[in-house]
């Protein structure tokens, strides 16, 4: 039986955003639409050109527009069309109160790297570590029955991509995540490379795109 692959991705670097913004759409609505930055459209057509990302059999995508961004140069590259699922979209950070609460005594100023030592904290309307990494696990299996012994582009998240992985790393005292003892950075892109033996992961790495 074939191994399975799974190149779990994170989109392109977004632009930054900080002008004015007259509009009623509210924090969620915002950060689904955020764009790719100009710089963020090369990475991803770069990232497309990895060799590793030939040849692809399925490209699924969350329906963020970041993500679709990126999935798209894939998709050209391999002469396929993405498929989209919200259980791949960025963890809902819910209510920003109680976020910046949460942050206020945090030295890394970033909320995904905290929640990963604190998986069980959510804000109001918002999901935990393990909300994520339940439905993040759920679509991963899913898709490891339906393309057993296929490549398989999936493009998500940052925080959504670190709390999945809780599944196969531990967190670090520097709230890294590490696998078999290798820390794995999560930047903006960033290229994994999952191989799945009947169903069990039997390595992860980061590929250099």
């Amino acid at each position: 039986m074939k191994d399975t692959i799974i190149y779990l991705i994170r989109h392109a670097e977004t632009i930054d955003e900080n002008g004015i913004r007259n509009t009623n759409e509210d924090f969620q609505m915002i950060n689904e639409k955020e764009i790719l930055s100009v710089q963020g459209e090369e990475q991803a057509k770069k990232l497309s050109e990895n060799i590793e990302l030939q040849n692809i059999d399925v490209i699924w995508s969350s329906n963020y527009t970041r993500a679709k961004a990126t999935a798209k140069y894939i998709a050209n590259r391999n002469n396929l069309q993405y498929n989209l699922d919200e259980r791949l979209c960025e963890r809902k950070l819910g209510n920003i109160e109680d976020l910046a609460k949460f942050m206020n005594d945090k030295e890394t100023r970033d909320p995904s790297r905290e929640q990963l030592a604190f998986p069980e904290f959510k804000t109001r309307d918002g999901e935990s570590a393990n909300d994520t990494n339940k439905r993040m696990n759920e679509f991963v299996n899913e898709v490891l029955e339906k393309y057993n012994g296929k490549r398989i582009a999936i493009i998500s998240h940052g925080g959504s991509i670190k709390f999945y992985l809780l599944s196969y790393c531990k967190v670090n005292e520097r709230l890294n995540l590490e696998y078999k003892e290798k820390e794995l950075s999560i930047t903006s892109p960033c290229l994994l490379k999952m191989i799945f033996r009947d169903n069990k992961l039997i390595n992860l790495e980061r590929i250099n795109y």
